[in-house]
């Protein structure tokens, strides 16, 4: 397995330079850097060849990830809005090439997070988003790039609330690309249990998230992060497993996670830094015995 952390624990928006990251989750333990994907569109290709050059400089994987945006949405009724959906991943695709970026997990299959104000019709967006996908796996296909899945709680999605609800789509996409993503801030939530769901993933698990129920980076306390790593061992899981913390309140990052409250009790960058260090040697110490 790899070990990873998300960019936006240091930031308060999506987006923004992820250069210096690299850098800095190498000097920490990490193995993978995850960056956001969403508004790759905005930058040159000369940044990213730039990003494959110094994340290949410091012997770090990239990572990508999108929560994507209403109009990104493949399971709308609205063939348009599809149709402009696989133009903006394809170009979102063709500059995670050059930077050498091979994963891309989130709602890919929906949108977020999810407007609960309009009326939903799971079964219809759920077949839409299903068809809207075997056209996604192919494009990026293309490009080398495996797209997850990923099992969100039903106050952010309602498609896919547990594993086997996404095992069930993934299957249905039958696509070789096509994988699960847990997460265990959502495995929390909504399943009955934080082991089975990795075994019955299987080989269809294709990238995992990890973090404390509040968000906190992984830490030993009530998470049976022991146990968590035997069942992706036994699944012979081999991919990149990316901590996602969220503690700072403040701008976009803060408004879409909701943080109304400091949950990092005032650290500094260096107090992050050294959470972020601490976190990735627990996880190594746990999951590698």
């Amino acid at each position: 397995m790899k070990y990873g952390i998300y960019y936006a624990y240091w930031e308060k928006e999506w987006g923004g330079d992820f250069l210096p990251y690299v850098a800095k989750v190498k000097e920490l333990g990490f193995d993978v850097l995850e960056v956001a994907c969403g508004d790759f569109h905005n930058q040159p290709d000369s940044y990213f060849h730039a990003l494959r050059e110094t994340a290949k400089e410091n012997d770090i994987i990239l990572t990508g990830g999108y929560g994507p945006r209403a109009e990104h949405n493949l399971a709308s009724p609205d063939p348009s809005v599809v149709e402009n959906a696989l133009s903006f991943y394809n170009e979102i695709f063709r500059k995670m090439d050059i930077a050498d970026i091979r994963s891309i997990g989130g709602a890919l299959y929906s949108y977020w997070p999810v407007d609960y104000n309009n009326e939903l019709d799971k079964d219809g967006d759920l077949e839409r988003s299903i068809q809207g996908m075997r056209k996604l796996a192919d494009i990026a296909g293309r490009y080398g790039i495996t797209l997850n899945m990923e099992v969100l709680n039903r106050f952010e999605g309602y498609l896919i609330n547990d594993a086997r609800e996404g095992l069930a789509y993934v299957r249905a996409v039958d696509k070789p690309n096509v994988k699960l993503m847990l997460d265990t801030f959502h495995m929390n939530i909504e399943e009955d249990s934080l082991i089975e769901p990795i075994l019955l993933a299987g080989k269809d698990l294709g990238h995992v998230h990890v973090g404390e129920p509040n968000r906190k980076p992984p830490r030993e306390g009530r998470m049976p992060w022991k146990e968590i790593g035997e069942a992706l061992r036994k699944i012979g899981f081999e991919g990149a497993v990316v901590m996602e913390p969220f503690v700072t309140m403040g701008g976009q990052v803060g408004k879409d996670i909701r943080i109304w409250r400091d949950i990092s009790q005032g650290a500094t960058e260096n107090d992050l830094d050294r959470d972020a260090a601490k976190s990735v040697a627990f996880l190594r110490s746990v999951f590698e015995e």
